[in-house]
């Protein structure tokens, strides 16, 4: 192997923490108080009326929910309004993301269309009345005067805006999202949910609810018209046509050529990752077994579905050896792996509400904790929405949200759909922010393009960058050969992100097969992210780009290179400082700096403006003898910019803060670096709110130091900080390939 540097690790002993910066000056208000209570008088009074008309049965207790749209010069955190809430007695159930042209803002640039958040207020239909005459009652320049001030638009939450679509003429089968509260009510709120239900002869499944956050999601059985009922109850979030789960993607065959290979005789490269392979079973006969550890099915009185055993055979196959090149020997299995059936006949019973069940066998195994890397390649046949979190995406992020399980996701075969539409988006549940959502690729050399059946992005903020990473998926030009049933080797072509998804996966545990337990699936998340290559593709097609076909590209570098790892927790609201180990260490020529950062995070479902509770400002200071008279700290450099691949309204708002991935690099010469570090923030929030109660979240950060001139630096750093760091060498030999 040409390459010879290894990981560089422990750089978190690096690390120490730092005082925070100064604070940054306040934003100018927009709207007097005298000016807000006379712009919101008349929105809340036509509220009222609406809120009146509702059936007293559709509202529990007396509540209703109103929507509260902020201006968007105040959609940070710090700005929630919590004072003015608790003085008028409402509480916040959710949030989203809306575009609004604002009468007026603090910017300095003419007033335009753009985003903000629209937060989801429930309270008593006597508070609402009596919002504006208490609004007469408050101080100018009391917290809630300022935060009353700051509303750009409030109104009722309209039955129809909670429709989204009937589907299809004769469909009857939905879902309902319902707002809980956290009061300790919810099992009354859901309860007097199903008695309305009930009494307008609407149907239930209790045996298929799911909770997630401070949603509570089910199925039902109901016309057109009672769908029309039931929203006005006043606690529904979304009702929207259940979903059908993506069909497996025909098997490709060439007609009248048989395709086959050999085994490989030796044992997989490593028994310590687990794995999981979730899909559609396995066949009687399959060529497998060696490196079978067990199969299970979520129901074992079940018959197997139609082409399920073929796509669950195929994505097995792809994890295993990847794509098999015909006539050859298969590549050496980096380690054994359980296949789950959690698709099967029974599905085919009630087809409408198989995706429910199906989530049910899928949380049964996250919440198992057994798995390091598991993998998905089927889902709702859903494109993500920007302004809800489906319950398939919100429960699985919640189960990866502890960092400790690398799960990949297929980002669905719609590309060729409509775009303006947004049809051809990454599908549920590959909006997951704690997964890693996996397009195709149409080649596996350096000339790939996106396959162009593979879901394009841009994910919801935060989550933008959709898909998280590329691989190799097959094309009708370069397909992907994986196994089919029977006990000999024979193989057939196939094209889909159901294999880009499973051959992503198995690089990642080959990493962790052959670098062994010193890097987390955190730091493996991190690293692909980190050596992934856009190839001048767009990144809303892309994401961060294909990932190398061969792992020694990720885990070592060639001369004048050193890649460092930093493995950690964050605290919520403390700032990190991670040096980069070129103490002393003079650099010549120019010198490419890289940096990836990953976290994983807790999540807000019913917040999708709001969705994670954890966010990083990281900013890099390249010299500290550069710094401004007083200043504590050394100037910036900008390095994580978003100009590439957000829209205008994006760049306006603080969401990049949110995104669980930051990635970019600055090219520099050597000599202008003297000490150079990053500083991390963790902000904490909950509800989209400040919060005290926020727990320590595990970070990943990869750092690249590029030096062509430089051809020693790698050595140079082991010699200076020889006491600290330490390179992290294979544990296994890596096997060659050919």
């Amino acid at each position: 192997m040409a390459q010879n540097n290894f990981l560089i690790g422990r750089g978190e002993l690096l690390t120490h923490p730092i005082a925070p910066p100064p604070k940054a000056p306040r934003t100018k208000e927009v709207y007097s108080l005298s000016e807000a209570r006379q712009r919101l008088r008349p929105q809340i009074d036509r509220a009222v009326q609406i809120f009146d008309e509702l059936p007293q049965e559709a509202c529990p207790g007396d509540f209703v929910v109103a929507r509260l749209a902020l201006n968007p010069s105040f959609i940070a955190k710090s700005f929630f309004p919590v004072a003015l809430l608790r003085a008028i007695n409402l509480v916040s159930i959710g949030s989203r993301n809306i575009d609004i042209e604002p009468e007026k803002w603090s910017r300095k640039a003419p007033v335009s269309k753009c985003s903000t958040t629209e937060l989801f207020i429930a309270g008593k239909r006597a508070s609402f009345r009596a919002m504006p005459v208490l609004a007469e009652t408050f101080q100018a320049g009391a917290d809630e005067a300022l935060q009353y001030a700051r509303i750009e638009n409030i109104s009722s939450y309209l039955p129809e805006e909670r429709v989204k679509g009937f589907g299809r003429p004769k469909n009857e089968y939905f879902e309902v999202g319902l707002h809980l509260l956290s009061s300790g009510e919810d099992e009354l709120f859901v309860a007097k949910f199903k008695q309305y239900a009930e009494n307008l002869g609407v149907g239930l499944y209790p045996d298929l609810e799911f909770s997630a956050g401070a949603l509570w999601f089910t199925p039902i059985r109901a016309s057109r018209e009672q769908v029309t009922e039931l929203a006005k109850y006043a606690f529904v979030r979304v009702i929207r046509p259940v979903p059908r789960l993506r069909a497996f993607r025909p098997v490709t065959r060439a007609p009248g050529v048989s395709l086959t290979c050999s085994l490989p005789s030796d044992p997989p490269v490593s028994s310590e990752p687990r794995v999981a392979v979730l899909d559609g079973g396995l066949p009687k006969k399959h060529p497998i077994s060696p490196w079978l550890r067990s199969y299970k099915k979520s129901d074992d009185l079940a018959a197997d579905i139609q082409g399920g055993t073929s796509h669950g055979l195929a994505v097995s196959s792809a994890i295993l050896f990847g794509s098999i090149v015909p006539g050859s020997e298969a590549a050496r299995p980096y380690c054994a792996i359980d296949h789950y059936r959690i698709l099967d006949k029974e599905s085919d019973k009630e087809p409408s509400l198989e995706m429910y069940r199906t989530l049910g066998f899928i949380e049964e195994i996250l919440l198992s904790r057994q798995y390091e890397f598991i993998n998905l390649s089927l889902g709702p046949d859903l494109p993500i929405e920007d302004t809800d979190v489906h319950a398939w995406t919100s429960v699985i992020d919640d189960y990866l949200s502890d960092g400790e399980t690398f799960m990949t996701i297929a980002v669905g075969n719609n590309g060729e759909m409509d775009k303006a539409s947004g049809n051809a988006r990454v599908q549920v549940p590959a909006d997951c922010v704690n997964a890693v959502s996996v397009g195709a690729a149409d080649r596996p050399d350096v000339s790939w393009c996106r396959a162009g059946y593979s879901a394009i992005g841009p994910g919801r903020s935060p989550g933008v960058i959709k898909p998280d990473l590329m691989a190799f998926g097959g094309s009708t030009g370069a397909y992907f050969h994986v196994f089919q049933h029977g006990t000999s080797p024979s193989l057939v072509p196939n094209l889909g992100t159901s294999f880009a998804s499973p051959c992503l996966l198995r690089e990642a545990i080959g990493i962790r097969a052959v670098l062994g337990r010193d890097v987390s699936p955190l730091t493996i998340k991190a690293l692909l992210v980190h050596a992934a290559s856009s190839n001048g593709h767009d990144k809303r097609e892309v994401g961060w780009g294909k990932i190398p076909e061969d792992i020694s590209d990720v885990i070592s570098t060639p001369a004048g290179v050193a890649r460092i790892i930093y493995q950690g927790e964050l605290k919520p609201g403390k700032y990190l400082r991670a040096p980069l180990p070129l103490e002393g260490i003079e650099i010549k020529g120019m010198v490419n700096i890289a940096a990836t950062f990953c976290y994983a995070s807790p999540i807000d479902p019913q917040d999708a403006s709001c969705y994670t509770k954890a966010g990083l400002d990281a900013v890099f200071r390249p010299n500290d003898k550069k710094k401004k008279e007083k200043a504590k700290h050394a100037n910036t450099k900008g390095f994580f910019s978003r100009k590439r691949f957000a829209s205008e309204a994006e760049l306006r708002s603080d969401t990049g803060k949110w995104e669980t991935i930051l990635h970019d690099e600055t090219r520099m010469r050597g000599s202008s670096l003297s000490n150079p570090v990053f500083d991390v923030h963790y902000n904490a929030r909950e509800g989209g709110a400040i919060t005290r109660g926020a727990e320590r979240i595990p970070y990943s950060l990869v750092i690249t130091i590029d030096a062509p001139k430089h051809a020693e630096l790698y050595n140079e750093i082991l010699q200076v900080y020889g006491k600290i760091l330490t390179p992290i060498r294979p544990q296994v030999i890596l096997p060659v390939r050919i």
